[in-house]
């Protein structure tokens, strides 16, 4: 499959191959930053391909890709790649090439001319000192000065320094990192913690050796082991990683801190589930057309959709995905690749597992294969800055099965996987920041405050900000019983004296793609697939009208979802709790599966707080709603 994936992009090389234009819409970086990044993402691929070949050159991947490096750092060249200060994206690509560099060593660095080297130590040599963004890239500094550091370069131990120094204050710990701010303060939780937060510090001290700081590797590798042990319950028996952040394009880039675990002995895998996990997850993309005709990485998930982009993304970036394919470093023998496969945790038995860092709860079912996970924790948002819900962060729930809607027109506002609040003219509330109140293996709660921005368009970087217009507090609660999530939503007033919402509430179940049967009656609607797989929301307590809605070219998984929805039929009364059942499985939500609740009455002038959930199995859970922040003038 590497020399697939190399084989397509290099009829789209510049005449000495330092630049790859491969075909579509230029980034917001640029035609030039994209042809770089065409050729650094791919020389990765490479580096691994030929340093597992035992000594072979398939395909004269080191010939080819030593010319394109000679002509990229070349001043003079037609050919040159753009320096930092022409370009910022051009520090992440470095990152890229670094490591292909000492990957492949022997084969292209070694046989380089002094002259070439000398340019591109001094290409890489504009990195050091330079102000790098607070997050995971400061890792692209420190991998490309680690090997400039190798190979008689400029390099700063100031900013090897600081980059091992921001990834302590990031680390959340239980093997999570959040992607910049100490603490988490923007719960920026996604698949960037393992495909580069635990990647490239793995990869510096694999690159300094013997140079790198005492104890940093093991420090890395625990960190590591312990991540593993939680994102083998977020694959899918389908083989799908966890549908939800942003840069979803790079797909089995996924599996790099699976590879990483293998190759520093910081996995807490037995071979056989590296080896499933990595078998089922390549062939999942692959099975869902993630190559085209032409046998290029297109922008999308399954299939070609190029609205899963975010503004860097270009023609290239799919090709991180070469991280994928780190685990070619691995000998033939070695027993990843000799053992027959494990099971997936999702193939075991039924589990529900509490994400501490992230704030999520995962439910698995062997019954259907799915992991879901509701999210009561994490949304990728600066908490004192309203902005706008971004799809792949600010859902309520994300699956192995499905994918948030991404609409071309988002003005209506969030639907599926949401509790929020529609006004008159049916545009939805938001729900970026949230606060986190809870996370436990059965349960979740976090509050927000509805607001309605005049730009609804997403942005996991949270913009600039907008005028929002401001609703009440909205706390959501979710307990959890295998595939069914109870959900339960309260509106509080943020002002004195607002005894009652202009809005109605709406609550939006899993979204399903294809064609399936579909029925929505009073308090109840459900989607069904042709493979089985069902999507049902039952209201349970306040919610009367059930209705399907179909999302055309909106859902990365196919060209039309539908979207079960339950809505109150007037406007919410502060303090009243309302409740729904969501599932997503394989048979439709039976009536028998759903629990009797009881709401404790309201205090005198308070809200309703106390919750009882008695399930027909005889366990019963209980959750309190904390009452919402005291109304004042200034809210």
């Amino acid at each position: 499959m590497a020399d697939t994936l190399l084989r397509a992009p290099r009829t789209h090389a510049t005449e000495r191959h330092a630049l790859l234009h491969l075909p579509g819409p230029a980034s917001a970086n640029g035609r030039w930053s994209d042809g770089l990044e065409g050729f650094a993402r791919t020389f990765l691929l490479a580096a691994f391909r030929l340093a597992g070949a035992d000594g072979a050159d398939p395909g004269h991947l080191a010939e080819w890709y030593a010319e394109g490096l000679a002509a990229g750092v070349d001043p003079g060249s037609r050919e040159r790649w753009p320096c930092f200060g022409e370009c910022n994206q051009a520090k992440v690509e470095a990152a890229s090439i670094a490591i292909a560099l000492h990957e492949s060593r022997p084969w292209v660095w070694e046989r380089l001319t002094p002259r070439t080297r000398q340019h591109v130590l001094d290409w890489f040599g504009h990195m050091v000192g330079d102000a790098m963004p607070g997050n995971n890239w400061v890792w692209f500094q420190a991998v490309t000065e680690a090997f400039a550091r190798t190979a008689g370069g400029l390099w700063s131990q100031d900013d090897l320094d600081r980059t091992v120094a921001l990834t302590d204050q990031w680390y959340a710990g239980e093997g999570w990192y959040s992607d910049g701010l100490s603490g988490g303060a923007h719960r920026n939780y996604d698949h960037y913690n393992g495909w580069a937060m635990h990647f490239y510090p793995l990869w510096f001290c694999r690159i300094l050796g013997p140079d790198a700081p005492p104890g940093l590797l093991d420090r890395y590798r625990s960190r590591l082991r312990r991540f593993l042990a939680d994102q083998a319950h977020l694959v899918g028996a389908n083989g799908s990683p966890l549908i939800q952040g942003r840069s979803l394009t790079y797909r089995f880039a996924a599996l790099a801190p699976v590879w990483a675990g293998a190759l520093f002995d910081a996995t807490p895998f037995h071979p056989g589930l590296t080896h499933r996990i990595a078998d089922g997850m390549l062939q999942h993309f692959l099975d869902h057309r993630a190559v085209d005709a032409e046998g290029l990485l297109t922008i999308g998930w399954h299939h070609a959709f190029p609205r899963i982009a975010q503004v860097y993304s270009g023609p290239a970036s799919p090709y991180w995905a070469s991280k994928g394919f780190a685990g070619l470093l691995l000998p033939p023998g070695h027993p990843v690749w000799t053992t027959p496969h494990a099971p997936l945790p999702v193939e075991q038995s039924d589990f529900t597992r509490p994400l501490a860092a992230p704030g999520w709860t995962a439910v698995g079912t062997v019954a259907d294969g799915v992991v879901r996970v509701v999210n009561h924790g994490s949304d990728h948002a600066d908490p004192a800055r309203l902005v706008s819900d971004d799809p792949v962060y600010a859902r309520l729930a994300y699956s192995t099965h499905t994918a948030p809607g991404m609409p071309p027109d988002p003005a209506g506002g969030p639907l599926d996987s949401t509790v929020t609040l529609v006004d008159a003219e049916g545009r939805a509330a938001h729900r970026r920041p949230l606060e986190r109140l809870l996370v436990t293996d059965r349960a979740g709660i976090s509050r927000s405050r509805a607001h309605w921005p005049a730009d609804a368009s997403w942005d996991p970087f949270g913009g600039p900000g907008t005028d929002h217009r401001l609703g009440p507090w909205l706390t959501v609660a979710s307990v959890l019983h295998g595939p069914v999530e109870i959900r339960f939503a309260r509106t509080d007033p943020a002002a004195p004296g607002d005894h009652h919402s202009a809005f109605t509430l709406r609550m939006g179940g899993w979204p399903l793609t294809g064609d399936g049967q579909c029925q929505a009656r009073t308090a109840r609607a459900t989607v069904t697939r042709p493979d089985g797989l069902s999507s049902t929301v039952a209201a349970l307590r306040g919610l009367g009208h059930a209705e399907v809605r179909y999302a055309p070219d909106s859902d990365p998984l196919g060209p039309r979802s539908v979207v079960p929805l339950l809505m109150t039929t007037a406007a919410v009364r502060h303090g009243t709790i309302h409740a729904a059942a969501v599932h997503l499985g394989g048979p439709p939500l039976d009536a028998a599966q759903l629990p009797v609740l009881t709401i404790a009455p309201a205090p005198e002038g308070g809200p309703e707080t106390d919750i009882t959930v008695d399930w027909p199995d005889g366990t019963r859970d209980t959750l309190v709603l904390p009452a919402a922040p005291h109304p004042t003038e200034s809210s």
